[in-house]
This record gives C-alpha cells, structure tokens and sequence, in this order.
C-alpha cells in the first residue's frame, strides 16, 4: 500500500525537490498541532525506509500516546531530497491514522464505567483496513470483525433472502465452523426472541430507541451478547452503554473521521 502510495506521489520523480543539492543533509521534527492521540507510526516510518534507507526516523512516542499541543512526536534525518519527497506521503498517514486513534479514545472513555466495548465496522478506506483498525486499537477502542471471512453477521438482507432470521440462523450454523461465532442484526423484539430461539451468539439491535434496546437486555438476559448499532451519535453514546448492550458499533470511528493535525518542521539544513 505505501509503495503504491510513493509512486502515485511521485510518479517519475519530484521535480521539486531537484533544487536541493543531492548530498544536502536536512533534520526535520514531527510536531503537534493540537493534542491528539497518536498512531500510524510504524506506517510514517515504512514510508521513508521504502523511499531511502539513509533517512532515519526515530520517534519518540508509540502509538496509543497522548500527545499535547506543540509536542514533538519523531524526528526525521538523512538527505534533504528524501525528507522533503516522503513528506506528504508519510504525513497523510500519520495524521489520518492519528484522527481516527483520538476519536477512538473519545468514543472508549464516554462509555467509560460500564461494560460497554466501542467497536469499529467495515467502513474503512479501501486498502488501509488494517492501519485504520489499528488506529482503532491504539486509540483504545475494539475491533469488530475485519473482513466477511472470519465472523457471519447475518443483515436485513440476508434474512429477506433466507426467509427469516431462524432459518438464516440455521443456515449459518450449517456451514460455518465451531470457532466461528454466529450475530444476527434484529429490528425489534419479535426478531431478538427469534434470534434467542435459534440460539445465536451475538444479537445486533439495530437503529433501536434506548427504551427497547432496556427491554431487550432485560429479555435476552446474558444468553447472547448483545451488540447496539445504527444511529450511534457521540452525545448519545453514554445512555446507549447505559442499556447495558455488550458492544457499540460505530461507522463514525474510520468512515468520516477528521485528520489529526501534525507537521514536519525542519530544524537544520
């Protein structure tokens, strides 16, 4: 992904950064705009080890660091050229990978004193599932399923094409293996006592109002876990987790977050 990241960047080369002299050594400094909660550092410094292994980058806080305004994150040395090349590529890592880490960490501690989980979806940016999810992670957050391969969430649609939430539920036992666990999204009560009734592991209550999510924790009572999705709003997290639900999922975590603010400030020439 960085490779391809590089050359779209790049294309045949920087005509820019031609003006510096080839053997002009440079020091930059990774620095904070605002606080944040930093992550996407293995993925800033891959950027630069692609581009030229005579640039070091050392950093000097990990991902899941809380970073203050004006903080100094990492420092970049080697060939003016590379620094100034690998700029923007790294940067547009980082900083994403940084956005998603700080919202996770707000979504996390809003729920704080329950045993709510925040989790994130499948709404990533094509290509950097991974680093969004760990981005997720480092912001303290969970991890829901990662591709279709290894969980079944049986959807509205599913069940439409199965012909009900029993019968797609039974259809998924049939085929997936023992280690797979089996959710089902529901629409209301009747299809949770459905879902309970085929003995399905996870229940997503979807776009439920905060009164039949109470009513249905109180009928599910610990025989499934229970998942709370669609309509997830930042101010209405802390009543959601109220409800007692095992997990929040929230799109908002990767598919619309807003970049943390850093930038590489050069030192010496």
């Amino acid at each position: 992904m960085i490779a391809l990241a590089l050359e779209e960047d790049l294309g045949p080369g920087d005509i820019t950064s031609q003006l510096i002299p080839v053997e002009m050594e440079g020091r930059a400094r990774v620095v904070a705009r605002h606080g944040l909660v930093l992550a996407g550092t293995s993925a800033f410094v891959e950027v630069f080890r692609q581009l030229d292994p005579e640039v070091h980058v050392e950093m000097l806080m990990s991902d899941g660091a809380s970073v203050d305004d004006g903080a100094t994150c990492g420092e970049v040395l080697g060939p003016a050229r590379s620094i100034l090349m690998g700029e923007r590529t790294a940067l547009n890592l980082l900083q994403r990978l940084s956005g998603i880490a700080t919202r996770a960490r707000q979504a996390q501690d809003l729920v704080s004193g329950t045993k709510a989980r925040v989790v994130d979806t499948r709404k990533t940016t094509p290509g950097l599932r991974a680093l969004e999810k760990a981005a997720v992670r480092a912001g303290g957050a969970y991890n829901h399923r990662f591709g279709l391969y290894d969980g079944v969430l049986i959807k509205d649609n599913h069940i439409a094409a199965a012909g009900g939430v029993g019968a797609a539920i039974e259809h998924a036992r049939a085929r997936a293996h023992h280690l797979v666990r089996i959710e089902c999204e529901c629409d209301n009560l009747e299809q949770v006592q459905e879902a309970l009734d085929a003995r399905v592991d996870v229940i997503l209550l979807d776009n439920m109002s905060i009164e039949t999510m109470k009513r249905a924790v109180q009928l599910v009572g610990g025989r499934a876990l229970l998942e709370a999705s669609g309509g997830i709003t930042w101010a209405r997290l802390p009543e959601v987790a109220a409800t007692g639900v095992d997990f929040i999922s929230m799109g908002a975590l990767t598919h619309s977050v807003t970049a943390a603010d850093l930038s590489l400030e050069w030192v010496a020439a």
